[in-house]
């Protein structure tokens, strides 16, 4: 079988946006107490720590999981979109403490995301396709 342009460079954007995930994920976990007590204490005032603790806990096994996914290729799609709804709830957030520059960032993930669910269908390199056959 040939690979395409196309299908490599989904394969190498997938993986690219899979590792940066992952390795958010990695770093932080274990620091986590220490992570996620900074973010609590960076949203003091802005939101309640109800829903702001357990966000806090979760946000690096989140990352780790999506990025683990995209990397393998596995559950694609279902990566790609809790991916793009964890950035929209990191816009949210950053918003709520008018920080913007943060934003810029996440949106540039959220295109990233946009377009890797736009071309799955060139997600040739994938242990999605193992599973199908």
């Amino acid at each position: 079988m040939k690979i395409t342009n196309e299908q490599l460079s989904y394969a190498l954007l997938r993986i690219t946006i899979g590792m940066a995930m992952f390795g958010h994920g990695l770093v932080r976990i274990p620091k986590l107490s220490v992570f996620a007590g900074g973010m609590i204490k960076g949203y003091d005032g802005t939101l309640p720590l109800a829903l702001v603790t357990p966000f806090a806990y979760a946000l690096p096994f989140v990352e780790f999981a999506i990025g683990a996914l995209l990397i393998l290729g596995l559950l694609t799609r279902y990566a790609l979109i809790a991916g793009a709804l964890l950035m929209i709830l990191l816009i949210f957030g950053c918003a709520i403490k008018e920080n913007w520059e943060a934003i810029g960032t996440q949106l540039l993930y959220g295109g990233l995301y946009f377009i890797l669910l736009r071309f799955l269908a060139q997600n040739a390199y994938a242990v999605d396709n193992l599973l199908r056959r």
